[in-house]
């Protein structure tokens, strides 16, 4: 579930929600001024594209001494603070620079016991050359919302294997001063003994870890020592203000992973009797009984693993004891998420992480490892039967559309869970971090007694997806999106998460997406899967979809346009060179003329003519994609870091963003086909670059970009046709690396859609633009009503409101009452309000108007007793509407 992640990493270095008190990031270890500049500003207001979690959260975080604080790590796309009163998480690291992208990367979290304002985060995303930087440990007294920094003279690696084990990061419980911290890449033990402002080496620890993933990988990636993986205090041998006593390290080396200093750091050895053959993964600590947890698997992780063990280790004694709830030939997993109640500390939980098939594993104990239970066993197999019912209504894609067959099912209760935590204050809650969102429940200990216990996600506002393209066509849905891991979304309300992700086929990730610019019912898609079809096509806006054919040879999706008609295509598979189709895919020609790998887009005016770029190279096709012709156009980047868009509604009309450091970078633009290019001399750097709705009493559309301009860095807009520049965003609000798209809004003057690389689709505002609901309509109305799924006690319909007046609508609201005591739990697309049986429905800020003749959609899911009747009347603006 990381493999895009990686690549949009190796693209961004080839390039080179939150209103309301945003973080700020300081750029060295005292907070220093935003740099100087000339430029316009404009104040804008940032938010996610709801989709809600969509990456791997391989760390969870509750300080210890303050109830209701606990944190979140992701492996590119920062960290988060729970927030209790609304029970959403909170981003802390959007002042992450274009320069510092891979400090998104978060390795390790501390919390200080002591001082709880105090958090410390040890950032960066790669240890070998993909990351040019190194690696940093931010400290914050303010719970995160700002920030100071500790350069580290050596790399760390938030999106490396291993990067499940932990915490790597770990303050001392009584003297809070004192703070360890384990590296990767053979770099050893460090300590810091100012609260985070210098570190240096521990030389007297006696190991650097020697376990590699693979060692035949010559990038580096699979080949790194993971080093020292996690640091555990005990706390019952220190008191306030003196360094505790012991120390417990975990170190990648499979005959030698544990080590204990009892003497505050100045000696260490290793533990005698310890288990081998296996990695720690987790060292957790119960003071109380003075046991030491370790979780084992044979690998690192977090994909692989197929064998562990859980082990106890007596303090006071050093006996070691094998508490694993499976004897080890029935593992095919290693353990990894481990937990103590700290309510009540002989209860311990535990995850087989890496069982990915039927589905992940969670081991619970209440007699310190004794005997176990476990969330599901089989009854007959294939069937079997859960402790649990899980309720992912409020991110229904969590299902992935599947319906796979027992002993799978769907929505799963995970994969690659390695962050698992009981709250220390409540033992009822429990969170648990996956591949896709984070899990929890606030039941938990229905687990012991026999009825069943909750799990629903527990992760609005902390947005992890990587985001390779971006469209807002000018109808129909505003925003679709082309995301990493999780295929991507059709938003058509950006307030609310979609119902599911694309399907049929349902790639691993979205490389490309097009519309046909005078028919945005077609859209396409390409993709990667590891085996099916790489493209797929859509006639209703991106609601459906269905499968094309590959041309011979696809190995991966590339870059895909579709012809402003929506007569053809033109695509640029990985594995096979640039190819063309009348229709939908279902028989490709190879294109002439232009070289494989360019990046390939259409015209928005002329349905024959198309656009590609590769190697310095402009190209030109006239005929539909079947011949392209090298422009003679010069000066445009060598390097194949190029993101070009045609302009809708102007024939001809180019921008091209892109370059390097090294050679020429920046923004062009054309006004004949791409036969001749001017730069722009007010941009020094660009790397996206994309149209909205033009300003009031402007001819021309509004241009956005991802720049550097006036030596500034940022996302920027002109209204008068890249003659001026307003930069948009501020340096609390920068999300990294934006590189991959950004596209405005053609219907909201001001809106641009942004993509990072694993903080989700951001989305902007100016102050002085917004929707709204206007006045309540007038006319003739007809609904469909549909009930589109449905189960034991709840169900699914979609409704369709049509105005079947003479005059549009600019605003609406219905109404029903529901005979069978419906009550809806999530609804999309719309507003909704809901009293006993009565349900009242606004429309959104962007499906306000309705023409006449024109329809609106929206649907929902809600729970229900035995019977399901459908409401018997509906009334829009106090009229009834006929019911179809």
């Amino acid at each position: 579930m990381r493999r895009t992640r990686i690549l949009t990493a190796v693209l961004a270095l080839a390039a080179g929600l939150l209103a309301g008190g945003p973080p700020a990031l300081a750029a060295g270890d005292r907070p220093e001024p935003a740099a100087a500049t000339t430029l316009a500003a404009d104040t804008y207001t940032w938010k996610n594209a709801r989709i809600d979690g969509g990456g791997f959260v391989p760390g969870i975080v509750f300080n210890r001494s303050e109830k209701d604080l606990a944190y979140a790590r992701t492996d590119i796309g920062g960290a988060y603070r729970w927030q209790e009163a609304t029970k959403t998480w909170t981003p802390l690291l959007d002042a992450v620079g274009w320069d510092d992208w891979g400090h998104t990367g978060v390795v390790s979290l501390a919390s200080d016991s002591v001082d709880p304002d105090r958090v410390y985060a040890a950032v960066g995303t790669y240890t070998n050359d993909w990351d040019p930087g190194n690696g940093a440990v931010l400290r914050s007294t303010d719970r995160g919302a700002t920030w100071r920094k500790a350069a580290l003279p050596f790399k760390l690696g938030g999106n490396m294997p291993g990067r499940g084990m932990g915490e790597r990061l770990a303050v001392d419980p009584h003297r809070n001063s004192v703070l360890y911290l384990g590296a990767p890449s053979g770099k050893g033990l460090w300590r810091s003994t100012d609260s985070g402002a210098s570190w240096s080496q521990v030389t007297n620890f006696p190991n650097v870890g020697n376990y590699v993933q693979d060692p035949s990988d010559t990038s580096g990636y699979a080949s790194d020592n993971q080093g020292i993986v996690w640091v555990t205090f005990d706390e019952s041998t220190g008191t306030p203000g003196s360094a505790t006593r012991t120390v417990y390290v975990g170190v990648a080396d499979k005959d030698n992973a544990v080590y204990r200093s009892t003497d505050a750091g100045a000696t260490w050895e290793r533990l005698a009797g310890q288990p081998t053959g296996y990695l720690a993964h987790k060292g957790v600590l119960d003071a109380e009984n003075g046991y030491l947890y370790l979780a084992y698997s044979d690998t690192g992780g977090p994909y692989d693993g197929g064998k562990g063990r859980l082990y106890r280790y007596a303090t006071a004694t050093g006996t070691w004891t094998d508490i694993s709830p499976a004897a080890e030939a029935d593992t095919y997993y290693g353990f990894s998420g481990l937990t103590v109640d700290r309510q009540n500390p002989g209860t311990v939980m535990a995850t087989a992480y890496s069982s990915w098939w039927p589905d992940t594993q969670i081991f619970r104990s209440k007699d310190s490892g004794g005997t176990w239970t476990q969330a599901w066993s089989y009854t007959s197999y294939p069937n079997r039967e859960n402790r649990y019912t899980m309720d992912v209504s409020s991110s229904p894609w969590l299902t992935w559309g599947a319906n796979p067959s027992p002993p799978e099912q769907t929505p799963k209760l995970g994969w690659m869970t390695e962050a698992l935590e009981i709250d220390p204050f409540d033992s009822d809650r429990m969170m648990y971090g996956t591949g896709a969102t984070v899990y929890g429940t606030e039941n938990l200990t229905n687990w012991d007694s026999g009825s069943r216990f909750t799990i629903t996600p527990m992760v609005r506002g902390l947005e992890e997806t990587a985001v390779n393209d971006l469209v807002s066509p000018p109808s129909g849905a505003p925003l679709i999106s082309a995301l990493g891991d999780i295929g991507g979304f059709r938003h058509t309300d950006l307030t609310e998460v979609p119902s599911m992700m694309f399907t049929q086929p349902n790639f691993t990730t979205t490389t490309s997406l097009d519309f046909a610019e005078s028919k945005p019912d077609t859209v396409v898609r390409s993709g990667n899967l590891d085996s099916g079809p790489h493209i797929a096509f859509s006639t209703d806006n991106g609601a459906n979809w269905f499968a094309g054919t590959d041309p011979s040879g696809v190995s991966g999706g590339g870059t895909v346009a579709a012809a402003a008609d929506g007569s053809r295509f033109v695509w640029s598979p990985e594995g096979a060179g640039v190819h063309y189709a009348t229709g939908f895919g279902t028989s490709w020609s190879a294109s002439s003329g232009i070289p494989a790998g360019a990046v390939v887009e259409s015209d928005r005016v002329d349905p024959k003519t198309f656009y590609g770029f590769k190697s310095g190279k402009f190209y030109v096709s006239t005929d539909g994609g079947a011949t392209f012709t090298a422009s003679s156009a010069s000066g445009l980047p060598g390097g194949d870091s190029v993101r070009f868009k045609a302009l809708p509604g102007a024939k001809g009309d180019i921008w091209l963003a892109g370059g390097a450091g090294d050679g020429a970078y920046g923004l062009w633009h054309s006004t004949d086909a791409g036969a001749t290019f001017t730069k722009l001399p007010n941009v020094q750097e660009a790397d996206t670059v994309g149209f909205g709705k033009a300003a009031p009493g402007a001819s021309y559309q509004t241009l956005f970009t991802s720049a550097e301009i006036d030596g500034v860095r940022g996302i920027f807009r002109s209204t008068d046709k890249g003659a001026s520049w307003t930069r948009i965003n501020d340096d609390a609000h920068q999300w990294g690396w934006t590189g991959a798209a950004i596209t405005g809004d053609p219907r909201v003057y001001g809106r641009v859609y942004v993509a990072t690389n694993g903080r989700g689709v951001v989305y902007g505002d100016a102050a002085d633009t917004g929707g709204g609901t206007g006045p309540g309509p007038a006319g003739a109305c007809q609904v469909t009503y549909r009930i589109t799924n449905q189960w034991a006690d709840g169900f699914q319909a979609d409704v369709r409101l049509t105005n079947t007046g003479s005059t549009g609508w600019n605003g609406w609201s219905l109404t029903w009452s529901f005979p069978d005591g419906q009550k809806i739990s999530q609804l999309w697309n719309a507003s909704h309000t809901q009293s006993g049986p009565d349900v009242t429905v606004r429309n959104t800020d962007w499906n306000a108007a309705v023409a006449a003749g024109s329809s609106v959609s929206f649907g929902f899911t809600a729970g229900r007793s035995a019977a399901n009747s459908g409401p018997a009347a509906f009334e829009l603006g106090g009229r009834t509407c006929t019911v179809g």
